[in-house]
Order: structure tokens, then C-alpha cells, then sequence
């Protein structure tokens, strides 16, 4: 419920400072496709600048995302490997639980003995 309420109080208010950023931001510009021919006008394109802003951030959003997937790539080769051996070690002790009470060992042979 606080995460809710609190998720409100930050998403309220900064998508009301995009909008308000769009609407101040409505002029066109120019975006250039093409670094190396300056003059070239074949490929450009005139979008408003509130576009091109959310574009860019959009895509850091994305490469972002992407880089931290890659890099967290360790993390859950790791998990995976523990999950299999928690499921390994839960079968062995479910077959050691179903052997017969001779050949189980009890607490008292993993006692130190002094």
C-alpha cells in the first residue's frame, strides 16, 4: 500500500512535468540524419523538439536496460546453478528419507567426538 501511495506522489507529478515540457516544447526542428553533408536536406526531418527529447530518452532507457541485463548475465548463471543443486540435494534427501531405518544415519554419527 505505501509503495501505491508513494508511486502516486513521484508519477503524478513528473508526468505532469512532461506534459507541461511537451506543450512548451511544441517548435520544430530540424534532425539531421546525416553528419558528413551538412546541406544535404534529403536527409532530415522536421519533428518537434519535445520528440526528439523523448526519443533519446527512450532509447538511453532502453541501452540502459539492455547493459544492465548484460551485466547481471553472472548473476543469474549463478542462480541457476544453485536452483539445480538445491533440487538435487532436495532429492537426495527425499530418497534418503524413504530408505530403511538401517541404513539411515542419525545426528549422533555427525557428533564430534572429543
Amino acid at each position: 500500500m505505501v509503495k501505491r501511495i508513494v508511486g502516486w506522489f513521484v508519477l503524478v507529478p513528473l508526468c505532469a512535468a512532461l506534459i507541461v515540457f511537451a506543450l512548451a516544447n511544441r517548435q520544430s526542428v530540424v534532425v539531421n540524419f546525416n553528419p558528413f553533408a551538412a546541406g544535404d536536406t534529403g536527409a532530415t526531418l522536421g519533428v518537434p523538439m519535445f520528440l526528439v527529447l523523448f526519443a533519446v530518452l527512450l532509447i538511453g532507457i532502453v541501452l540502459g536496460g539492455i547493459a544492465t541485463w548484460f551485466a547481471q548475465g553472472i548473476h543469474r548463471r549463478e542462480e541457476r546453478h544453485f536452483r539445480r543443486e538445491t533440487e538435487r540435494l532436495h532429492r537426495e534427501l527425499e530418497v534418503a528419507r524413504r530408505a530403511p531405518d538401517s541404513t539411515r544415519i542419525s545426528s549422533d554419527d555427525f557428533a564430534p567426538t572429543s
